[in-house]
């Protein structure tokens, strides 16, 4: 029977998955599924499966080690059997770090994401096995699988803990189903990558033209570009560092007004102190 938090579940009224399934076989500790669920919950997976857990389930450990993700862990579906547990799924990957004797395709962890991504996107549901902290997955586990997953790790020490494996797949998936992405993300303020314009817009190329005009100028008042021969390779190199930096328009105010007061000499209030 299926259960969840002890609760029957009716599978044909299962709601819509957010991702693959992540199927934990045998976990012994109640903190490693917590930090496990954890792992998930970073990076946009809820859908967690257990078998047959050693220490038996609910487990207030697991809750405990979830910290914010203890959603996942109270909606955590548990099988007795592996079968059960995959019984709805249509392509499976099996985690290992063991040589096995099996013809199977090898994957990295972004190989075995995208593979996912492109199925569940066509309508496939998914699953990623991972196995039990002592000993990972047998041979029968990895034998109901379409594919090996193995993470590129030092061969001197290969062996990963539950909730590392986990997340080293929970990432690689993330950045597929949701690549614009980056760290804490507000209502109004979506963080994706490339520069952060926040309270203030890039400048226009004629700020900061203008900011280049009125530097030098200075710079000329106070002998800085000097040898003449070589003020025209200073001035770039002046240029192109300003440039690298990519200013807002208030950085640009802000340089102005530094370079204006320098030339005013010191406040008299300053002076004073």
């Amino acid at each position: 029977m299926t259960l969840c938090r002890g609760r029957a579940v009716n599978k044909n009224a299962t709601p819509a998955p957010v991702g693959p399934a992540i199927v934990l076989v045998q976990p012994q500790l109640g903190e490693n599924i917590g930090a496990a669920a954890r792992a998930m919950a970073n990076f946009g997976l809820l859908d967690l499966r257990l078998v047959a857990p050693r220490d038996g389930w609910p487990n207030e450990a697991a809750r405990a080690s979830a910290a914010l993700a203890v959603k996942v862990v109270d909606e955590a579906t548990v099988y007795d059997t592996l079968g059960a547990a995959i019984a709805d799924l249509h392509f499976v990957a099996a985690t290992t770090a063991r040589s096995r004797f099996l013809a199977k395709p090898v994957l990295a962890p972004d190989g075995a994401a995208l593979q996912m991504f492109e199925r569940e996107a066509a309508g496939s549901r998914c699953g990623i096995l991972f196995g039990k902290e002592r000993t990972g997955l047998e041979n029968s586990d990895v034998s109901v699988a379409d594919v090996i997953v193995t993470a590129p790790v030092d061969p001197g020490f290969a062996s990963l803990n539950l909730a590392q494996s986990v997340l080293l797949f929970a990432y690689e998936w993330r950045k597929l189903a949701n690549p614009h992405s980056l760290g804490r993300q507000l209502p109004d303020a979506p963080q994706g990558a490339g520069p952060r314009f926040k309270a203030s817009r890039p400048a226009e190329r004629h700020e900061l033209l203008g900011l280049f005009e009125h530097l030098e100028r200075e710079l000329d008042h106070c002998g800085f570009l000097f040898p003449p021969e070589k003020r025209d390779t200073m001035v770039n190199n002046i240029r192109t560092m300003f440039a690298r930096m990519e200013p807002t328009e208030q950085e640009v105010r802000t340089l102005r007004g530094i370079i204006k007061n320098l030339r005013r000499g010191p406040h008299p209030s300053s002076q004073n102190s």
